[in-house]
């Protein structure tokens, strides 16, 4: 598998919620490299059965972190899967489906209409498409084209909401229009306003929080949709419809445990109606987020099991799991462990196990344990790691029992106990080369090359004989770098504000002779190799 693609998942946040990673400056950039994770590819056929994933080189692992998409979110429930096999066998009328999974959504939620999407970005699709266009065919089929004084084109969004999810906003072309201070709210609105949107966590209870924002909203006659992914669902009421926002999308895939293709929209009757006949199966601009008959009954399914799954019982038995797993590793002088209880707010509402260590003493390092039980079987992906060498030997791993399985336990027991007490040799990484750091100091015309396409950017570097700082210019920011030079090897790194996040740079290269060159780590989006040429001015001289 090209290596572009390996880095995905292999080395855990210290904090796992999908608003904290974006929150730090990182889209999920999550890890390092997949390493040997899949396999060179295999003449055997497909087996439909327990090897199905391995029948195809990919080998599956146990997840001890959490609902991330790039780990497949999380296990639907045997009812979902049932569910789906049964709206397999029939053919229905999508239409007159969504109306009848409407009305049982509205029974069970206490809101007023429920649909399902393909998602929860889908949802919030379906949404911007819905508060721009309306049920009007002929404004749907512009979109994305908001030319022209009919289609509103803006969206408010407060600061604390502005993030790596909302291009499910701005892919309708619309502008947001960043609110930071509550006197800044009223002169946000404006005719063209089309809609509002939020992201459900932290702010949700201050001055520009949903309360407050809907209050202006409603009397400008403009919805607000709240993006409630990863959080636990809360029915009869929902608490952001009793805030005031018009619709509510949540991610089925996660502690739902609904298909992981799957998401749930609850609020206003007219304006889900408004979203759903933007989408798919009719011809909008949703098509192409398109939700099957077996994901919406799958969807249905699993909000019929939330009312009944006993949620008490499910958390003391992730307690028991991490309990299992502490007192397995505490048997090893000099390993402590902690529970720390989840983050305040509804999303990603899980108890997680921090394992504590010298890594000297022990022999081996917390990133060195998450590397071991990702890269060897059975597989395991951890919630965080802390500790590598040869300086940073306080090491510390964590598991989230949140999605694990029963059985899983003793596998990350007996894994996690097995590498503490008889660590393998692991030596300490080679020394970066000796001798007088080369000069890079000036401007330099860089050049990324993709795992498809490529981009001119430059490098503007000061030196300090060792130390690196400087500029790095994008296509469409600039932000700082820093790192440093030894003998002819560089590392630096660098981040360029975007739309809601900032996209991050991990350098490594040589530099000889004017030129420079080597690969940069574009966290989940893989890496690229890149080439550098030193800036050559133009001297003075007589034009002729």
């Amino acid at each position: 598998m090209p290596s572009q693609f390996r880095n995905k998942f292999k080395e855990p946040r210290a904090s796992y919620s999908r608003r904290d990673l974006f929150r730090h400056g990182s889209l999920l950039a999550a890890a390092q490299a997949l390493g040997s994770s899949v396999e060179s590819a295999v003449a055997a056929p497909l087996d439909i059965g327990p090897n199905l994933y391995r029948s195809i080189g990919v080998r599956p692992v146990i997840n001890a972190r959490g609902t991330f998409t790039i780990i497949t979110g999380s296990t639907t429930l045997p009812e979902v899967k049932r569910a789906m096999d049964e709206a397999s066998r029939s053919f229905v009328n999508m239409d007159e489906l969504m109306d009848g999974v409407g009305k049982r959504l509205a029974e069970l939620s206490g809101a007023e209409w429920g649909i399902v999407t393909a998602g929860c970005c889908a949802a919030v699709t379906h949404c911007t498409a819905a508060a721009i266009a309306g049920g009007n065919p002929e404004r749907m089929q512009r979109l994305p084209d908001l030319s022209g004084e009919v289609l509103k084109s803006e969206v408010v969004v407060p600061a604390y909401s502005h993030n790596v999810y909302d291009h499910a906003v701005r892919m309708l072309g619309v502008k947001l229009v960043v609110v930071r201070d509550k006197s800044e709210l009223e002169g946000a609105f404006n005719e063209r306003t089309a809609m509002v949107y939020i992201l459900a966590g932290p702010g949700d209870e201050g001055p520009l929080g949903t309360a407050a924002v809907s209050e202006v909203a409603k009397r400008k006659n403009v919805p607000v949709v709240v993006d409630a992914a990863a959080e636990v669902l809360t029915l009869k009421p929902n608490v952001h419809l009793a805030r005031g926002a018009t619709a509510v999308a949540y991610s089925g895939g996660k502690c739902i445990r609904g298909p992981q293709a799957a998401g749930l929209l609850l609020g206003e009757k007219s304006f889900l109606q408004g979203a759903w006949i933007n989408s798919a199966p009719h011809h909008a601009f949703g098509r192409s987020v398109k939700v099957g008959k077996e994901e919406i009954m799958g969807m249905l399914a699993a909000v019929e099991m939330w009312v009944k799954r006993n949620h008490q019982a499910e958390w003391a038995q992730w307690e028991s799991w991490l309990d299992h797993i502490a007192t397995s590793v505490k048997r090893i002088p000099g390993v402590t462990t902690k529970v720390n209880p989840p983050s305040e707010g509804l999303s990603n509402r899980t108890p997680e196990l921090v394992i504590q260590w010298d890594g000297a003493k022990l022999g081996i390092t917390g990133q060195e344990m998450n590397k071991t039980v990702l890269d060897t079987e059975p597989r395991i992906v951890l919630s965080r790691a802390s500790g590598s060498r040869p300086g940073q030997m306080a090491s510390s791993v964590g598991v989230v029992p949140y999605q694990m399985t029963p059985g899983d336990e003793k596998v990350v027991a007996d894994r996690l106990y097995a590498l503490l007490s008889k660590p393998p040799r692991f030596e300490d990484p080679a020394p970066l080369p000796e001798g007088q750091p080369v000069s890079v100091a000036g401007q330099w015309e860089l050049k990324l090359d993709f795992v498809y396409g490529s981009a001119d950017h430059t490098l503007l570097l000061e030196q300090d004989g060792a130390k690196l700082v400087g500029t790095h210019r994008g296509e469409f920011a600039s932000g700082d770098l820093s790192g440093s030079v030894a003998a002819n090897t560089l590392r630096f790194q660098s981040a360029l504000g975007t739309e809601g996040t900032r996209v991050s740079f991990q350098f490594t290269g040589t530099a000889e002779g004017g030129k420079m060159s080597g690969t940069v780590a574009l966290g989940e989006y893989g890496e690229a190799r890149w080439t550098a040429q030193k800036h050559q001015y133009r001297t003075g001289g007589r034009r002729g």
